[in-house]
């Protein structure tokens, strides 16, 4: 499955401290998962319940489980898990949703990919519309 949606931006972490919650929050961010309008952080705090439940027996929750975990209501776990989906981060099987990934470093690899191909189709663009032009790479 191809990510689409995801905003990326560039972070800066302090290799040597270690504190999970800062980190989690740094890729969080760099994964565009905050925005001003989501004061509460909601969309952050519904992906780290999915991140938290995929070393379990069954990784997936339902938007009950998730809005009486988060103390959310369900119509918020909504909306935040549709953009979830929406950009490829989540999935939805039988009403219940998980990660679309393992691991974080999974869906580090996969946003890879998808970028490595997405500047791919890019170039290829470039290099018709540059040949269109009469344009040479120097």
């Amino acid at each position: 499955m191809r990510l689409t949606r995801i905003t990326i931006t560039r972070i800066t972490a302090d290799p040597d401290i270690l504190d999970l919650n800062r980190e989690l929050q740094l890729l969080a961010g760099s994964l565009g998962l905050f925005n001003q309008r989501d004061k509460d952080r909601s969309k952050f705090r519904i992906f780290i319940a999915l991140l938290r439940a995929l070393p379990t027996r069954d990784p997936t929750l339902s938007t009950d489980e998730l809005a009486l975990t988060l103390d959310l209501s369900r119509a918020t776990v909504i909306h935040h898990l549709d953009a979830l989906l929406d950009a490829g981060i989540a999935l939805q099987h039988h009403g219940r949703y998980r990660l679309s990934v393992d691991c974080l470093e999974e869906l580090v690899d996969k946003i890879k990919e998808d970028l490595d191909r997405t500047l791919a189709d890019l170039r290829a663009v470039a290099q018709k519309a540059d040949t269109g032009l009469g344009l040479v790479k120097r």
